[in-house]
């Protein structure tokens, strides 16, 4: 007999939680998962991150627009909806606003008043007090916005941002709200000034509670004179960055203007560095080290390793792989010695 024919239905008294087999949870097509392609999860919580004067309020009003004019955002992503908006941008004067969303709508080729966009005019707005808690979801209520913007979280509480506990409480109201209501909720927050190495989000200031709330996140960094955006799903593959740039023609708005370099990990760094001179050498380091994104220490260990197994030359132009050269795997070496050090060439 088998399994199946013996089982007997599961009786679950009233004081537990709820439960259901896990074949009867709801299904959601892919189509579905989505509020903006590839940008931002539908119903999805997250965070546009990044230092100050990297362009994050610009990105969120473009979420913004492009979500209820159904026009891609930044000329590529596109919404599955036309939705509703609801924005506070609390380091924004009112007037300031409308001059970027006007901006934007242009660029966009719509009209601000055929837009579902609503701003919240307050002049304060606290998620941490109970009061301002319950005007926010009776707003939410009488709109049913299909996306919340606020911006920047710093001016919406008065937590200690370091603190795992009233960040935790913060969040969890937003989840709730996200929940109950059926929106998606996109908090601007800052990084901190030496932001971690390694995943984007723990560059975020604060507690790393911020960095795994999200459903969705995105990352702006400035480096030099390029503005990278990188994205982070928690439930999807994430595209591979990008650069941005605001663009006055013929009024200002963010533009990707190129694809960003994905930062090569410890272990497939040989690997990218060969990848690379096979395609563009013979390089100079410098230009190695800066289209890679790695440390000058870390590629010199690398080039050092590569050159002893006859894998690469230096010469008067820069590094290029030696002639007849066939190796492709990563490095035994460098997997076990990753984590040493060398002075490199």
């Amino acid at each position: 007999m088998t399994l199946a024919a013996t089982a007997k239905p599961v009786t679950v008294p009233e004081r537990t939680l709820p439960v259901v087999r896990a074949c009867e949870l709801a299904h959601e097509p892919p189509e579905q998962r989505w509020l903006i392609r590839d940008l931002w999860a539908s119903e999805g919580v997250g965070v546009i991150g990044g230092s100050p004067k990297c362009l994050k309020s610009w990105l969120g009003i473009e979420m913004a627009v492009s979500l209820t004019s159904r026009t891609p955002c930044l000329g590529r992503f596109e919404p599955v909806l036309r939705g509703k908006a609801l924005v506070y941008m609390a380091e924004d004067a009112i007037p300031d606003v409308r001059a970027r969303l006007e901006s934007l709508c242009s660029h966009h080729g719509v009209d601000l008043a055929s837009l579902d966009i609503f701003v919240i005019t307050a002049s304060t707005l606290r998620i941490d007090l109970r009061t301002d808690q319950q005007r926010l979801m009776a707003t939410f209520d009488a709109i049913r916005p299909h996306l919340l913007l606020l911006d920047p979280l710093v001016r919406l509480h008065r937590q200690d941002e370091n603190s795992s506990a009233d960040m935790s409480a913060l969040l969890g109201f937003l989840r709730q709200l996200q929940r109950d209501l059926q929106t998606a909720v996109v908090l601007v927050h800052h990084a901190r000034k030496n932001g971690a190495v390694g995943q984007p989000g723990q560059a975020l200031r604060g507690s790393s509670d911020l960095h795994a709330f999200g459903d969705s996140n995105l990352y702006l960094r400035r480096t030099r004179d390029r503005l990278e955006l990188t994205f982070e799903h928690r439930a999807a593959s994430s595209p591979n960055p990008v650069e941005l740039a605001l663009v006055d023609d013929p009024t200002p708005h963010l533009e990707i203007v190129g694809e960003a370099a994905v930062r090569a990990s410890d272990s497939r760094l040989p690997e990218a560095v060969l990848d690379l001179l096979r395609e563009a050498g013979p390089l100079t380091r410098t230009r190695i080290r800066d289209r890679l994104r790695v440390k000058n220490q870390r590629l010199g260990t690398v080039l050092a390793m590569l050159e002893s197994e006859r894998g690469v030359e230096r010469t008067t132009k820069g590094w290029q792989v030696r002639a007849g050269s066939t190796r492709r795997s990563r490095s035994p070496l460098w997997e076990a010695k990753g984590t040493e050090r060398s002075s490199g060439a």
